[in-house]
C-alpha cells in the first residue's frame, strides 16, 4: 500500500532518487522538491496526478532570470572558490609544486657584504677608540736647532723607571724601588725607510754634551756651557725635550717620533699576550733588578721580562750588554704581538692594546700607522730583514762614562740620513 500522495509514487522520483548508485561517477546535484505552501491543488492541477510539475535547474546556475550572475560553482569541482578542484594554491593533482632551489651565489653575496661592513665598523670603531687612548705629551715644537730631516723615519723609542700609578704591592714584586720621578732606564732609535730597519742602542752611560735648550714648562733658554754628562741626565734634568734635544746635538740626527713606555705598562704588555719566549745565553741572577733565570729557552712573564731587561749588574758588559738584551726582547715582543694569534684574536688584541696604550706616551704628531709602522720595523730586526747593534763606542771618557767613536758616528748618521745600508758596526 502507498501512504505517498497521489502523484508521489515511486516511480515519478526519478530513477536514482534515494536508491545509491553501482557508478563510479559521483552523483549530480540533487533536486529538492518544492514545497508548496498555501493552499492544496485541486485533484487535476499540475501536481497532482500529473505528476510532478517541472521544476528549475539549480545546475549552473539555472532557475535564474538572466544577468542573476548566480553560479554556485558545486558541480564544477571548485572547492572554496579555487580552481580545477584544487586546494587553495595547490596544484591539480593534490600535490604542492616544489620549492625552488636556493640561490647560493646570492647568499654568499649577501654574507660576504655582512661579514666585510661588521669588518670595517669594527675596525674603525677600534682605531678610534685606540686613538683616544694615546697620551701626546710631548710637544717637539719646543725643541730648538734641530737638524734637517732626512730620507726614512727615526724613533726615540724610551724606557723610562716610572713608577706612576703603582702601587706599593707592585713596586715590590716588580723589584722597581720607590725612587721618585723617572728616569730612562733604556734608550733607542729605529730607523725605518725603503731598506731594511736599523735599531741602535744609546747606553745610559753614553758621555754627551747638553746643548743649549728652552725649558719645556718655563720656556727658559738655558745656553749651552759645555757640560758634559751622561746621556740619562738630559731626561731626568728636563725630561723628553731635552733628551731629543740632546740626542740631535750630539749626533746630527733628526728624530721624528717620540714613544716612551714605563715599567707597568712594560710588565702589562708582556703578560696581556700570554708572554714572550726568549733563549736566555746565560743563567742570570741580580738582587736588584729581580732576575733570576736559567739558560736556555723560556717563557718569561711581565714580570720576569721586566727583570731580564733591566739586568746589567750580573752581566759582564754592564750596560752594554744590557743594551743587546733590550734589543733582543723588544724585537721578539713585537714579533709576537704583530701576528695573526693576536691582531685577529680581540680577547688578545684589546688587553695588549689597552695595557700598552694607557701607558704610552707619544708626541702629539704620532699616529696610530706610525706606532703601527715601528712595531713592523722592530719585527722585522727580530726576523733578520734589519740590523741591530749598539752605538759605536771607542772608550771611556775623561769622566768615566762611555765615549762614541766619532768617525764611525758620523758614518752611521750620514747613512741613515740618506736611508742607505748601515755599514758601521756597533759594540
Amino acid at each position: 500500500m502507498n501512504d505517498w500522495p497521489e502523484g508521489f509514487s515511486g516511480d515519478n522520483r526519478g530513477s536514482r532518487y534515494g536508491r545509491g548508485s553501482s557508478s563510479a561517477q559521483p552523483e549530480s546535484a540533487r533536486v529538492m522538491r518544492q514545497v508548496r505552501r498555501g493552499p492544496a491543488a485541486s485533484p487535476g492541477q499540475a501536481g497532482y496526478g500529473g505528476g510532478v510539475p517541472p521544476q528549475p535547474s539549480y545546475v549552473d546556475g539555472g532557475g535564474y532570470g538572466p544577468g542573476d550572475g548566480y553560479d554556485s560553482g558545486y558541480n564544477t569541482g571548485q572547492v572554496y572558490g579555487s580552481p580545477g578542484g584544487r586546494g587553495p594554491g595547490g596544484p591539480a593533482d593534490g600535490m604542492y609544486e616544489p620549492r625552488p632551489a636556493p640561490n647560493w651565489r646570492r647568499r654568499i653575496k649577501v654574507t660576504a657584504i655582512t661579514v666585510v661592513t661588521l669588518l670595517v665598523v669594527t675596525s674603525v670603531g677600534t682605531y678610534f677608540w685606540a686613538d683616544s687612548k694615546l697620551n701626546r705629551d710631548v710637544d717637539l715644537s719646543k725643541v730648538i736647532d734641530r737638524p734637517e730631516a732626512g730620507e726614512g723615519t727615526n724613533y726615540l723609542i724610551v724606557g723610562s723607571d716610572s713608577r706612576k700609578g703603582m702601587s706599593a704591592e707592585e713596586k715590590k714584586k716588580l723589584h722597581t724601588g720607590s725612587a721618585e720621578g723617572k728616569r730612562t732606564d733604556s734608550m733607542m732609535i729605529l730607523h725605518t725607510g725603503g731598506g731594511a730597519p736599523t735599531l741602535i742602542s744609546l747606553p745610559r752611560d753614553s758621555n754627551v754634551t747638553i746643548p743649549s735648550f728652552k725649558g719645556s714648562d718655563s720656556g727658559k733658554f738655558y745656553p749651552n756651557t759645555g757640560r758634559q754628562t751622561k746621556l740619562n741626565a738630559a731626561y731626568a734634568e728636563d725630561g723628553p725635550e731635552l733628551l731629543v734635544r740632546t740626542v740631535e746635538a750630539n749626533t746630527g740626527l733628526h728624530i721624528d717620533h717620540y714613544v716612551e713606555i714605563g715599567f707597568a705598562g712594560f710588565a702589562n704588555i708582556v703578560d696581556a699576550v700570554g708572554g714572550v719566549e726568549m733563549d736566555i745565553p746565560q743563567d742570570i741572577k741580580d738582587t736588584k733588578s729581580g732576575a733570576d733565570l736559567k739558560k736556555g729557552k723560556q717563557t718569561l712573564n711581565g714580570e720576569q721580562a721586566l727583570a731580564f731587561v733591566r739586568t746589567r749588574y750580573a752581566l759582564a758588559g754592564s750596560d752594554l750588554d744590557r743594551t743587546k738584551n733590550q734589543q733582543k726582547f723588544l724585537s721578539a715582543l713585537a714579533n709576537q704581538v704583530a701576528t695573526p694569534g693576536t691582531v685577529l684574536n680581540p680577547f688578545k688584541l684589546y688587553p695588549t692594546m689597552s695595557a700598552g696604550l694607557d701607558t704610552l706616551v707619544v708626541d702629539k704628531d704620532m699616529g696610530l700607522f706610525d706606532l703601527a709602522s715601528m712595531f713592523w720595523a722592530m719585527k722585522g730586526v727580530s726576523g733578520g730583514e734589519g740590523k741591530s747593534m749598539n752605538m759605536p763606542i771607542a772608550g771611556n771618557a775623561a769622566n768615566g762614562n762611555l765615549q762614541w767613536d766619532t768617525a764611525k758616528v758620523k758614518t752611521l748618521v750620514n747613512q741613515l740620513k740618506n736611508d742607505e745600508q748601515v755599514t758601521v758596526s756597533g759594540n
